[in-house]
């Protein structure tokens, strides 16, 4: 069932943009299936709980921290992990090259950006995330690299107000990508969950973030 699911949405993306299998709260054995269904790119959202599961999959497992960090807890997974989602402040960046230097290694980040017309802590405000980009800090920091954005649309039937926040976050991609600096290498737009990627894509999504129409509902 889920090997059908995975190459069914795969077939479905194309070139067009790659999946991300989201496996939060999933058992290691439900991850182990979706790897032999092809599937490489696995998100989590709790840190220590990818730090549990990384060990038990091969090394060739690409890691998407997506929920959000907090600066404590950076140092559980800088050793291995392949993308952050979730940069929310200039002191989380600082603190992931920190952590990112003692493993001698680059890490990818994204830049989350409130979108979604609901209440919610995390995200960047499209003024705060072109600040942040322009900031002067982010020369001394060499161990991290912000490859693109990120955001999450309001939990709604209405698609075309869905439709409406990716555009913009598009649009925004568009604009920031234009900053000029070492650091900022811009190529991936992360958007589009399992209830709504299929719109994400058409708006322009690299990356989509599918967790229940491949494993089913949360536990």
């Amino acid at each position: 069932m889920i090997a059908n699911t995975i190459r069914l949405i795969e077939r479905e993306l194309h070139d067009k943009a790659r999946l991300i299998a989201v496996t939060k709260t999933k058992p290691v054995e439900l991850l182990r299936e979706a790897y032999e269904a092809g599937c490489r790119r696995f998100g989590e959202n709790k840190v220590q709980e990818m730090a549990e599961k990384q060990p038990q999959l091969p090394n060739d497992v690409q890691w998407h921290l997506i929920g959000h960090l907090q600066t404590n807890k950076v140092k559980y997974i800088a050793s291995f992990v392949t993308l952050i989602h979730s940069v929310d402040s200039l002191k989380l960046l600082q603190e992931i090259n920190k952590q990112a230097a003692k493993s001698n290694r680059v890490i990818d980040c994204l830049l989350q950006i409130y979108i979604a017309d609901e209440e919610t802590k995390f995200g960047l405000s499209p003024e705060e995330a072109e600040a942040l980009l322009n900031a002067p800090e982010l020369d001394v920091l060499p161990n991290v690299r912000i490859v693109g954005l990120m955001g999450l649309a309001t939990n709604t039937d209405d698609t075309d107000k869905v439709r409406l926040e990716f555009r913009g976050l598009k649009e925004l991609y568009d604009k920031l990508g234009q900053i000029k600096r070492p650091i900022i290498q811009f190529s991936e737009l992360s958007m589009g969950m399992s209830g709504d990627y299929r719109i994400a894509v058409e708006e322009g999504s690299t990356l989509v973030r599918v967790g229940s129409a491949i494993f089913g509902s949360r536990n």
